[in-house]
């Protein structure tokens, strides 16, 4: 009898040090074979429950600390890393090649996933998971079953996308029968890539397919928290058709596409409106603190997130990201250092820029009057942190005048801060005399987004006028005022800025500063002029002297970690792995890593139009 192939190792390895809570991270048999996998109900469905494994998942590689714990967004202007061995500082200096690239497990993780949703897809009978007409969740369960492995085989195209462009489309043939290569004939795998723009478009057209055979919102959801339904579908599209209308994949400013976009966004907000519970902001009315519990409540009860990946229950994020200052059987390590073109990039909380006329900022008093959001997602200078209840509780102190004259949250052998500021967004106020766990979810959808999607599509579409109250929801939400009287041009600047820190830290930076080409004609010399906020190559940081009681601040280049690198067109993408060039050469390499590590590829272009 055949063997089922999964591949499922290395997303399990990812979650070491981690405890999981979530029925869909059980793992799966991969020993089993197709037959007994597929004529059983209960290992059907397990099969199924093992793809979401393969979910992006920002919080597993923080369990490798010596590579990988930190935030992704040391990839790029939000900040940086100090420990040295992580491998988002070689991806920032361009200090890698496609045959030692650091991060392998996107390309892997999401072929992989891929090929589960179509071997589940072929296999799945709707004679042992029925599909009877039934109340509730499980009505029509073989057809709800399949439209999971449909929409998330369409997340794992769509992710592919955002890394590397191009991509192999593995859907089904011209019979419709789910492609499943054999994986012992190598010239089955050898497939051209197809260009990111059509692929978005197919990933679009296949969420249309499930996104009404899905329970947009399910009626259980504390059993079936963590599924894909039929909001995901929405959002997917969403996402997927704001990245086909963005300048890397529409040369040519197609306004048609920026329609659709905008459409597919308004589609959300329009269908959520009909439901008797629909997403919505996280919101107590607390502006001063809301935005900061959306990422530290517990996530199976916030109405914000339409899709997060597992519970896990564990204290590594807090360990990971606080000031290193906070010591004793738990102990903190810093090790994600939030820039100062992040911190400008907050405006006053009159609404105005830092270096706009009128503002009110004061450089010797930086952080008074400022969006509220800064102060519930960075921990800066002066900052009270720490549990009061254990004798824990201080102002945080990040000075360094000498060696001998420094702050306790400067730095230690742990880690500590190239930039004055460590992240303060997912962390728990946590007893380090007495730790405890606390659940994190990754957020993968969330209704602050699709609110931004709409804003940015419509605006590029309609214009100002009508993208100013989706972007304007949000800014309620912190306790900023609204935008009004802004040019399209105006308002783009501020959609984006607002995406910036809205979503900051949430895996959207990366991919968004390339899908608007901010690097096009930008470099470390030229761009020196521009606000700190405006530089995306030149890391700037603050160097804290003085006293605790009046502490003097002088701006300028990060320590150590102060730029970065983006070659033309080279770093809009990573390199499809080496390994995987030679296996199947027709997939080819992107532009500008055809010599590194894959001399025998063929090229391929950008995937641009």
């Amino acid at each position: 009898m055949k063997k089922i192939s999964i591949y499922i190792a290395a997303a399990i390895l990812l979650l070491g040090g981690f405890a999981c809570s979530d029925y869909l991270d059980k793992e799966f048999d991969s020993s089993l074979s197709e037959e007994k996998t597929f004529g059983n109900e209960a290992l059907t469905r397990g099969f199924l429950a093992n793809i979401y494994t393969n979910l992006p998942d920002g919080f597993a590689p923080l369990g490798d600390t010596q590579f990988t714990g930190a935030s992704r967004d040391c990839m790029t202007d939000n900040a940086v890393t100090s420990w040295g061995l992580h491998y988002y500082t070689k991806i920032g200096s361009d200090g890698y090649t496609a045959a030692n690239h650091p991060l392998l497990g996107f390309w892997n993780t999401n072929t992989y996933g891929i090929r589960k949703c179509n071997q589940f897809l072929k296999n799945a009978k709707v004679s042992v998971v029925g599909n009877y007409e039934r109340d509730g969740d499980d009505n029509k369960l073989y057809d709800r079953y399949c439209a999971e492995a449909r929409l998330l085989r369409a997340l794992f195209h769509f992710d592919l996308v955002c890394w590397f462009g191009d991509a192999p489309l593995i859907g089904d043939d011209e019979n419709g029968v789910p492609v499943v290569f054999d994986l012992s004939d190598p010239a089955a795998m050898n497939q051209p890539r197809t260009k990111a723009a059509e692929v978005l478009a197919w990933v679009a057209a296949e969420c249309d397919k499930v996104k009404d055979v899905l329970p947009f919102r399910y009626s259980n959801e504390t059993s079936n928290w963590g599924r894909v339904n039929g909001a995901v579908a929405y959002a997917l599209k969403s996402r997927a058709l704001l990245y086909r209308a963005s300048p890397l994949y529409n040369s040519s400013g197609d306004k048609a596409l920026w329609a659709s976009a905008a459409q597919a966004a308004k589609d959300f907000i329009s269908r959520n409106q009909q439901q008797s519970s629909p997403y919505k902001l996280y919101s107590t009315g607390n502006t001063a603190n809301d935005y900061y519990e959306c990422f530290t409540a517990n996530p199976v009860y916030n109405n914000e997130l339409i899709l997060a990946r597992s519970v896990w229950n564990t204290n590594q994020i807090e360990h990971v990201f606080m000031p290193v200052g906070f010591t004793g059987s738990f102990s903190a390590a810093g090790r994600t250092n939030p820039t100062q073109n992040f911190v400008d990039a907050y405006e006053m909380k009159n609404g105005k820029r830092i270096d706009e006329a009128g503002s009110g900022y004061d450089a010797s008093n930086p952080y008074k009057d400022r969006d509220p959001r800064l102060a519930q997602t960075i921990f800066y200078q002066g900052m009270v942190w720490g549990r009061a209840d254990k004798e824990e509780q201080r102002a945080i102190d990040m000075r360094y005048t000498s060696e001998t004259d420094k702050g306790i949250d400067y730095s230690s052998s742990m880690g500590g801060t190239y930039t004055g500021y460590y992240l303060k967004k997912y962390v728990n106020n946590i007893s380090c005399k007495e730790p405890a766990t606390f659940p994190h979810s990754w957020i993968i959808f969330r209704y602050g987004e699709i609110l931004l999607n709409a804003a940015e599509a419509v605006n590029e579409a309609e214009g100002a006028d009508n993208a100013r109250q989706y972007v304007n929801e949000l800014r309620a939400r912190a306790g900023m005022p609204a935008y009004s009287g802004m040019t399209q041009d105006q308002l783009r600047e501020r959609i984006r800025n607002e995406r910036r820190i809205e979503l900051g830290f949430e895996d959207h930076r990366f991919v968004d500063s390339r899908r608007w080409k901010l690097f096009e004609g930008v470099t470390l010399a030229n761009e020196k002029s521009k606000p700190y906020y405006n530089q995306l190559l030149n890391l700037y940081g603050v160097h804290i002297t003085g006293t605790e009681s009046a502490p003097v601040y002088t701006f300028g280049l990060a320590e150590t970690v102060n730029s970065r690198v983006f070659n033309n067109p080279k770093n809009y993408h990573f390199p499809i792995p080496a390994d995987e060039v030679k296996r199947a050469p027709n997939l080819g390499q992107n532009p500008g890593w055809e010599t590194s590590g894959t001399d025998d590829a063929e090229t391929d272009d950008t995937g641009s139009e």
